[in-house]
C-alpha cells in the first residue's frame, strides 16, 4: 500500500538488518510503551528468524504485519498490524514509529491506511485501537481518525518492564456504519487489494 509519504507492505526476511537499525537506533522512546522492546537489541539472524514467521503468519491470514517504508523503500519508519486477536469480524490495528520520524502524523497516515484496509478489504465490522493511557501520541492517533473511546480496562496489558506492574489499557474502536463518516476514509491509499 502507498500512502501520501509511506510504503506500508509485508516484511521479507531480507529487511532485517533495516528493522534492527530502526529499532536499536529508537530503544529509549520504543521502551516507553512497547514490552517487546525490552528484548532489542538482537542479532540479526534473530531478526531474520522473526521475520520469516511474520511472513508465514500473513500467508496462512493469521496474523498481518507490515512494516512501514520510506516511499522508496530504503528505510524503515515503523510497524504497524492488522491482529485477529479482538474476535470475529474485528481487527486491531497496531503501529509503531520510529524515535526519528515521530510527531510527523506518520502513525496517523499508516493507521489510515490499515483502517480503509480492514473495512474496504478485509469487511471487519469493527476495528480497534489499544493504547497505554500515557501514550498520548496513539491516543491523539485514534481520535483523528474517529475511533471512540470505549473503556479503559485495568491491568490489562503486560508490564513495560520486566518485572514491573501490569498496565491500563484504553480501547478504541470504529465499526462499519461509522467508517464512511470518518476522517481515515480522507486519506489516499493506492494498492489496497
Amino acid at each position: 500500500m502507498l500512502t501520501e509519504r509511506l510504503l506500508l507492505r509485508p516484511y521479507d526476511p531480507d529487511d532485517a538488518a533495516l528493522l534492527k537499525e530502526a529499532v536499536d537506533t529508537s530503544l529509549d522512546h520504543l521502551r516507553r510503551f512497547m514490552d517487546w522492546a525490552w528484548t532489542a537489541p538482537e542479532p540479526v539472524g534473530v531478526v531474520r528468524k522473526r521475520l520469516r514467521a511474520f511472513r508465514d503468519a500473513f500467508r496462512h491470514g493469521d496474523d498481518w504485519i507490515y512494516g512501514i517504508f520510506d516511499p522508496d523503500g530504503s528505510a524503515i519508519v515503523g510497524g504497524a498490524g492488522l491482529h485477529r486477536r479482538v474476535g470475529p469480524e474485528a481487527l486491531e490495528i497496531g503501529y509503531w514509529i520510529r524515535a526519528s520520524r515521530v510527531r510527523q502524523g506518520l502513525a496517523t497516515e499508516a493507521a489510515a491506511a490499515l483502517t480503509r484496509l480492514a473495512f474496504e478489504r478485509c469487511g471487519v465490522v469493527r476495528a480497534e485501537i489499544h493504547v497505554d493511557p500515557a501514550n498520548t501520541g496513539s491516543l491523539a492517533v485514534a481520535e483523528r481518525l474517529g475511533y471512540l473511546r470505549e473503556a479503559t480496562l485495568r491491568k490489562r496489558l503486560p508490564p513495560i518492564k520486566p518485572g514491573g506492574p501490569r498496565r491500563d489499557e484504553v480501547v478504541f474502536s470504529l465499526l462499519d456504519d461509522e467508517y464512511p463518516g470518518s476522517p481515515a476514509v480522507r486519506f489516499a491509499v493506492n494498492g489496497l487489494d
